[in-house]
């Protein structure tokens, strides 16, 4: 092993750490910051390694590897132009964009060596049986990754609906069809045939769209982390092909990173992936749950003024937010309502569901961009047993999380799931725009109840009044 070698050895065994270290923080909300920002150096030596790779060892010249490095820069700075732009309300459909950039990255490495393999001086490098595998696991999964991210990407953004025929037991028949087609190519690619190749890129990647399509909002924080998974795998499946083992083990680590992030998610959402996958959204099978229901016939609304009143007297007051509070706006506000509120010797917590917004994370990351203390986020298991001690739970924007339908009616198709129980609390206020249903589509029991009051208007404008209201009592000025 020569001196470049050793160098480029060196270079990847601290990107692998480097990145390990980043994903094993980003477990911790305190530490969540700076591990984004080690895995983001780790992907920076890696890219810095295979081009003094490609320069050294292969021998490409000086003029394409201005041409490789002109894509960097332009693909990071397009990057951080769209984290620096992109709101928080459509982070959702750029975690999904990202991961479909990922899984064409992976798609294109392995076609590039299955088309044009590499050659060194006259003798062209076979590709074996190995190779063969991980091209077309990278193809096949790199394909349903990019078209299924960009499905997702585009329902979330309101762009594409779900056609009538998608809803029919017809997609199934549809989607083993495209299966076995994609099949039948890896074999002829692995028995040695290249006419494979473009049947499987087509076949797999209308397979993701036939899977992705089908599904509802409801299930997207799901399909989000398995195609963040989906992405990993294929990088992995791509470090095969072209030897790198540094993209093997990186992602080996996302593809068991979202693998399990999925999992948790599934089990939030009392869903199995197979459910979530092949039945379909959960809006489709609460038709009959609403029309069980009827319309609410027993609201009580109070005014910002009542709900500033009720607050002032407590002592324990927990805040639950939801997508509403991102599509609002409203974090800086909620972050100074808050203020006040601990100022007045109150305290201040806030629950936080693993499936509230529309990603995984959504509320985390929304209320650390408020600079929110740590320590006052409590995870569901964590804040349940704290309700029937709290004077106030202020639900902001959040709907199927709070829902009692999933310990009370069998049901509903919420029945099962873990929820917030934030009816055990002695006062509920929950702020909305209106009546309307959440993802699932179903009535929520907690509006009719006796110790809960809604407080109509849009999240910013209450939360700003309800400042007013507080500072006006003297709240933060409470000794």
């Amino acid at each position: 092993m020569d001196a470049s070698q050793i160098l480029k050895f060196a270079i990847d065994l601290i990107a692998v750490l480097l990145l390990a270290l980043g994903i094993k923080g980003l477990s911790k909300i305190r530490s969540a910051r700076e591990a984004n920002r080690l895995a983001a150096l780790a992907m920076s030596l890696a890219v810095a390694g295979v081009l003094f790779q490609s320069f050294n060892d292969i021998g490409i010249s000086l003029a394409s590897w201005l041409w490789i490095v002109l894509g960097v820069l332009v693909g990071g700075f397009l990057g951080w132009i769209t984290a620096k732009r992109v709101p928080m309300t459509s982070m959702p459909e750029t975690v999904a964009l990202f991961n479909g950039c990922g899984g064409i990255s992976s798609l294109l490495v392995a076609l590039g060596v299955a088309l044009y393999p590499l050659a060194i001086g006259d003798s062209e490098l076979g590709i074996g049986l190995i190779e063969k595998i991980s091209i077309v696991v990278s193809i096949f999964v790199g394909a349903i990754t990019f078209s299924g991210s960009m499905v997702a990407m585009a329902k979330l953004q309101g762009w594409l609906n779900t056609p009538a025929f998608m809803q029919s037991k017809f997609r199934h028949a549809l989607n083993i069809s495209l299966s076995v087609l994609s099949f039948i190519a890896s074999v002829h690619i692995i028995s040695g045939g290249d006419s494979g190749i473009w049947p499987l890129v087509i076949g797999s990647t209308l397979l993701g769209i036939g899977v992705t399509l089908p599904i509802g909002g409801a299930d997207m924080p799901v399909v989000i982390s398995l195609l963040n998974s989906y992405s990993g795998v294929a990088a992995a499946a791509a470090g095969f092909v072209v030897g790198s083992q540094l993209l093997i083990v990186a992602g080996a680590m996302v593809g068991a990173a979202g693998l399990i992030l999925t999992q948790v998610m599934c089990d939030g959402m009392n869903r199995s992936l197979l459910s979530v996958l092949f039945g379909g959204a959960i809006a489709a099978n609460s038709v009959s749950s609403i029309e069980k229901g009827g319309e609410y016939t027993n609201i009580t609304s109070c005014s910002v003024e009542e709900c500033a009143l009720t607050l002032e007297v407590a002592e324990r007051v927990v805040i639950v937010p939801g997508y509403g509070l991102a599509v609002a706006q409203a974090q800086h506000t909620l972050r100074e309502v808050t203020r006040v509120l601990e100022a007045g010797g109150i305290e201040v917590s806030y629950a936080i569901h693993p499936v509230a917004g529309r990603m995984p994370g959504h509320m985390n990351v929304l209320l650390a961009e408020a600079d929110v203390p740590y320590q006052q986020l409590k995870e569901m298991d964590q804040v349940n047993p704290d309700f029937p001690a709290t004077d106030v739970v202020l639900v902001l924007g959040a709907n199927d999380v709070v829902n009692p339908q999933a310990k009370n009616d069998p049901s509903s198709p919420l029945y099962g799931m873990p929820v917030l129980d934030v009816q055990e609390s002695r006062t509920v206020f929950v702020v909305k725009r209106g009546m309307s249903a959440g993802y699932s589509g179903i009535k929520n029991d907690l509006f009719e109840l006796s110790n809960t009051s809604m407080v109509f208007g849009d999240a910013k404008k209450v939360l700003g009044d309800l400042l007013v209201e507080l500072k006006e009592l003297g709240v933060g000025r409470r000794t």
